[in-house]
């Protein structure tokens, strides 16, 4: 039997959807509004710019990698942390959580210490290699990756938890390898809190704006994302293509987690 709905039921939820229009829906349609002011000119404009087309193509470059790199080793941290016990466990489950706890400048900072051209620590014997980390892709990729690590991780962990291993040890029993164990039974019980995870960290990698800034330099055409040419054309009193580039991102971002919202099985439940 269902409690009855007072208004005190009522108050909550109109306060939560208060909250939630003065918080992300007013200011979001904003930026629609003035994307759209005029018609579709302030787009037209956006994508005729080679400044704003560049950075876009860098920052779907860049996420797609990032999100790569955070899928292959998310799912193998996952399952490290749930099926297997080991000294110091705990603390790299705490280190998981370290980008959405530390500032994403921060992040841009130590990846400079550590790969920046002459001050950095491996800087030299990279650049003496051939290989160019900080102010270029490489070094982008790397700190969007670390700053959208935690989601894929932290959307499968208790999926796999809830599953448990009973079904992974039945295979093993009747004589399944390691990766056929992964394919035919982990895998589909993880498979739409993998792709949440996915679309989340896709989300996330788009944009990245801190560690980026301060890792890639900023150089137009070359190191400049979608998220800093929002930044650049807004400062020159270009708003309309800052509108325009914001939206765009926006965009992709939503309809993603659409998409999936969408496609997903309602009965579908992650531990099945």
């Amino acid at each position: 039997m269902r409690p009855s709905r007072g208004a005190g039921t009522y108050f909550r939820r109109l306060l939560v959807i208060t909250y939630l229009f003065l918080l992300i829906i007013w200011p979001v349609s904003l930026v629609v509004q003035k994307t759209f002011d005029g018609g579709l000119g302030n787009l037209q404009t956006a994508l005729s710019d080679p400044v704003v087309t560049g950075a876009l193509q860098l920052t779907v470059i860049v996420a797609l990698w990032a999100v790569a790199i955070n899928t292959i080793f998310g799912v193998g941290i996952s399952l490290l942390l749930v099926r297997y016990d080991f000294p110091g466990r705990g603390v790299l489950s705490a280190l998981i959580d370290l980008p959405l706890s530390v500032s994403p400048v921060v992040v841009g900072l130590a990846l400079l210490l550590a790969y920046g051209g002459t001050n950095g620590t491996f800087g030299p014997a990279l650049e003496s290699a051939g290989l160019q980390v900080a102010f270029a892709t490489p070094g982008i990729i790397m700190a969007t990756a670390f700053v959208s690590l935690p989601l894929v991780i932290r959307e499968i962990v208790p999926v796999l938890q809830e599953i448990g291993t009973e079904q992974e040890q039945a295979a093993r029993s009747l004589g399944a390898g390691p990766a056929q164990t992964f394919r035919r039974i982990t895998l589909p019980s993880i498979k739409w809190a993998l792709i949440y995870g996915v679309v989340l960290s896709l989300a996330r990698a788009l944009g990245e704006f801190g560690a980026v800034k301060i890792v890639s330099g900023n150089v137009a055409l070359q190191t400049q994302t979608a998220t800093l040419v929002v930044e650049q054309k807004y400062q020159d009193f270009e708003q309309g293509s800052a509108y325009a580039t914001s939206f765009l991102l926006a965009l992709i971002a939503v309809a993603a987690l659409v998409v999936v919202t969408f496609l997903r099985p309602k009965d579908d439940t992650d531990g099945d």
